[in-house]
């Protein structure tokens, strides 16, 4: 190498030094909410045709707040690096506590409950005035959304009865005492958090929405889409459960 060429070398790697560098987070966790399963909640596959990105749907049981952060902290333990934590619906109480684990750096919440320290889903809601719909529980201590024309009408008013009924055949009931059951530490008073807002959502209003998503201080994403947005607009959800990824490492909570 001539030496008149190694300060115009040694000016360039300065210049890449200060460039500031942008880290992507591979790990991406899906938690499903009531009245569904991990499959409905994987239906957006834009991820998955990255080969960079590791995605992973937890099956919850449904069965308490407990067993479902367990379920969710199994699959958080089996990943090799850090963390981007997503929650639909319900499952948005779920990753609040789950959420704790050092591994996870970001968490998504879609159109998702977001209850604070010491909080249930049922104290949340009567908190801000949005007592959930008349779900009575059977015999058994479960709420079942089964009946096409009502899950429609509740929870996936942009999609064709065709696909409700494929929904309400695969949905899983939840037990009612879990939404009595308190987070004891919400992780996103601390973590980056983003939150998608649903417009056209008749299950949980975009208005409560908003008051989660501006408590924690999210970026927020609001779409024309029913509570089921992820099968409704797997694209849009796709790209912000991306947006979340992208995100500079360096990134702490406002």
């Amino acid at each position: 190498m001539k030496p008149t060429r190694l300060p115009v070398l040694l000016s360039l790697l300065c210049m890449a030094a200060s460039q500031p560098v942008q880290a992507r987070i591979n790990n991406i966790i899906l938690v499903h909410g009531a009245f569904t399963d991990r499959f409905r909640l994987a239906g957006s596959d834009r991820p998955f045709a990255d080969p960079g990105y590791r995605v992973t749907a937890v099956q919850n049981p449904l069965t308490s707040l407990k067993d479902d952060v367990a379920a969710t902290e199994r699959v958080i333990d089996r990943q090799q690096g850090e963390v981007v934590l997503v929650g639909h619906s319900w499952a948005g109480a779920v990753i609040a506590q789950a959420g704790n684990n050092p591994k996870v750096k970001k968490l998504v919440f879609l159109s998702a409950l977001a209850p604070g320290s010491g909080e249930s889903v049922t104290s949340l809601l009567t908190r801000l005035n949005a007592p959930m719909a008349d779900m009575r529980p059977d015999n058994n201590g479960l709420i079942w959304l089964d009946d096409p024309d009502a899950y429609q009408r509740t929870m996936a008013n942009d999609l064709p009865l065709k696909r409700v009924k494929l929904l309400t055949a695969t949905q899983q009931p939840i037990a009612a005492n879990a939404f009595s059951e308190k987070v004891k530490h919400a992780a996103w008073r601390e973590k980056p958090s983003w939150y998608l807002i649903t417009e056209d959502d008749r299950a949980l209003s975009p208005g409560v929405q908003q008051q989660l998503a501006g408590a924690m201080n999210a970026t927020v994403l609001r779409i024309k889409s029913s509570h089921m947005s992820m099968i409704s607009h797997p694209d849009a959800v796709s790209q912000f459960i991306e947006r979340a990824t992208q995100t500079d490492a360096k990134e702490t909570k406002k």
